[in-house]
């Protein structure tokens, strides 16, 4: 799966994404996330995720903004160029699924759905509900 959005996303004129990137910019909630939450919730410290933030805000992907809760700490969200790459990983995504039920079958890919977010509840306790 990461495989394939990496190279849809590439193909579409973002090849300047790394996986390592991609996987902090998917744990940014919708408000915005503090460092210290990617870098948790990635399982990767503090240090490592500021650099892959600094990487991706050079490149248009996020932007730290005030935290309006706190005014002494600042929110991770994604920037416009990184909202013109969701839709193109969704759509990979998407595809791929299109492809596992078309050989699993619906009633297969729903219990493989199911048996994988109960597995991600102890693999990835940090990724909330879908």
């Amino acid at each position: 799966m990461e495989q394939r959005v990496m190279a849809a996303v590439a193909a579409a004129g973002f090849d300047d994404v790394t996986l390592a990137q991609a996987r902090v910019v998917q744990r940014i909630a919708p408000g915005g996330s503090r460092l210290t939450d990617l870098a948790e919730q990635a399982q990767i410290t503090k240090q490592s995720a500021g650099f892959l933030v600094d990487q991706l805000e050079g490149a248009g992907y996020v932007e730290r903004v005030p935290d309006p809760t706190d005014g002494r700490a600042r929110l991770v969200r994604i920037a416009a160029r990184g909202e013109r790459v969701l839709p193109v990983a969704a759509a990979a995504v998407a595809e791929v699924e299109a492809e596992w039920a078309a050989h699993l079958g619906p009633r297969a890919m729903r219990e493989l759905r199911a048996a994988l977010e109960r597995l991600r509840e102890i693999a990835d306790p940090y990724a909330g509900p879908r």
